[in-house]
């Protein structure tokens, strides 16, 4: 039997649910703000991922053809692109790294410059809205616009 691209993903996502639920097991928290505790979120997660996975590997798709070479350089950039965000958000703030990624996801996947930018700007600044005032979660402003402040 030949290794479907579903059958390995399958088996790859099953191993990252593993080590969430392992990460997940090992929260800690001082005092309990929550009746099911920081563990339920991302354990809840993890065991969905897992069902998920074990169907791609009991029931994988009918074409067992690898993804192309063009298809695989994309997805490597969109990793890439979302490594940088995790690394730059604290340090540019969340609006423009979000802006940033947004735009450059936009451009990856074939949109014009404009209306990358466009997309990216618009984004960020409706979810910083969405998240600082209408959830009232505390979002970093970045570095450089603490001493503006």
């Amino acid at each position: 039997m030949k290794l479907a691209a579903d059958r390995l993903l399958g088996i790859v996502l099953i191993g990252l649910a593993a080590f969430v639920a392992v990460q997940a097991m090992q929260l800690e928290v001082p005092f309990s703000y929550d009746p099911v505790g920081p563990r339920a979120f991302p354990l809840g997660l993890a065991i969905l991922l897992a069902a998920l996975a074990s169907v791609l590997i009991v029931k994988p798709g009918t074409n067992e053809a690898w993804p192309g070479r063009q298809l695989g350089v994309k997805l490597l950039l969109v990793l890439a692109t979302l490594l940088v965000y995790a690394l730059l958000f604290t340090k540019l703030g969340f609006i423009i790294t979000s802006l940033l990624a947004v735009a450059s996801l936009s451009r990856i996947f074939g949109a014009p410059w404009g209306k990358a930018l466009l997309t990216g700007g618009l984004m960020a600044v409706v979810s910083y809205f969405l998240f600082a005032h209408a959830l009232g979660i505390s979002l970093p402003s970045g570095y450089w616009v603490e001493p503006l402040l």
